[in-house]
């Protein structure tokens, strides 16, 4: 494989190795990586990228398989890279705030049915459609019977409730990653508290798992602006009993890399799926890690694999 010389690493790069070299020596992921300042993605994106990867990242081969990838052995690192293609992601084009924000994905989970025990319900489409300034009501059609549920609206800008959140509050929230953890720490406590995103139909998380979550929710049917996305995604490398997953796989099937965090007080595991091409977050689920309430080790509670997002003109309407 070439070697990309060194002097053609983005800017930032020297740094975020000899931190990920120290993190490696010490035996802890707790290392964070520092934003930088800009990034410029090589033109050979095939090979560079391959490259780049190699150098932030251990590479110890599986079985011979020369496509099977880096194997990731820091969050700090992993989530670097993250950030970097949120930062340049391909954006949607300037959003008008009469417009929605479409989010097509498919989904499987537990619920409660009339015994108060968990029914599954298997996996199926979902689609989403949020004002992009949250003044009108988000639609969701439900791919199972294709009924369509109409949440409540909210004032321009504002946090929305309902598990989504509208573009132009997306917008408002820090580009900072210090501030972003911030913003994090102190929602999901609010939220926590009102129920909202601390408890479930299995009990209580512990507060990082809250932070998780609420990190989740931000990204799941929205759109992110890039700047606030890359914020988030280093300031998740900072919430303690975060790791790495080297072969992950979302609801779909799609294997990547991933993180993943086990909750304190339930034996409940988050994990987020990536591509390992592109660094997009392909999913969401959350897992059982025992035996719990008639459900077995292993059980999938929550599976979310994010198929398609756009800009459309009115709710309703697809891309």
């Amino acid at each position: 494989m070439n070697q990309l010389p060194e002097q053609d690493l983005p800017p930032g790069r020297h740094r975020l190795l000899k931190e990920h070299l120290m993190t490696e020596i010490r035996h802890t992921d707790e290392a964070v990586a520092k934003p930088r300042k800009r990034w410029v993605r090589p033109a050979l994106a095939a090979a560079a990228v391959a490259t780049v990867a190699a150098l932030t990242f251990t590479v110890l081969p599986s079985s011979g398989d020369a496509d099977a990838g880096p194997r990731v052995t820091s969050v700090a690192a992993l989530l670097e890279d993250v950030a970097l293609a949120a930062e340049h992601q391909q954006g949607y084009g300037r959003m008008r705030d009469d417009q929605f924000v479409y989010v097509d994905t498919e989904k499987s989970f537990f619920e409660t049915g009339l015994d108060k025990k968990p029914v599954f319900v298997p996996l199926h489409r979902t689609e989403v459609w949020v004002s992009v300034d949250g003044s009108r009501r988000t639609m969701v059609r439900d791919g199972r019977d294709g009924s369509e549920l109409l949440r409540s609206a909210g004032q321009p800008g504002q946090e929305i409730y309902g598990n989504t959140f509208s573009h132009r509050f997306l917008k408002s929230l820090p580009a900072d990653p210090d501030a972003m953890y911030d913003y994090l720490v102190t929602s999901s406590v609010r939220l926590y508290e009102a129920a909202w995103v601390g408890t479930t139909l299995y009990g209580t998380y512990d507060k990082h798992q809250a932070v998780l979550q609420l990190a989740g929710k931000l990204l799941s049917d929205s759109i992110m602006p890039s700047a606030q996305c890359a914020a988030l995604y280093r300031a998740i490398a900072r919430v303690p009993g975060v790791r790495v997953i080297e072969d992950s796989v979302d609801a779909r099937g799609r294997h990547g890399v991933g993180i993943t965090r086990t909750d304190s007080q339930l034996p409940i595991r988050f994990e987020w799926t990536f591509d390992k091409k592109t660094a997009e977050l392909l999913g969401q689920r959350a897992i059982l890690t025992r035996d719990y309430r008639g459900l077995k080790k292993g059980t999938v509670l929550g599976d979310t694999a994010v198929q398609r997002r756009a800009v459309v003109d009115k709710a309703g309407e697809r891309p």
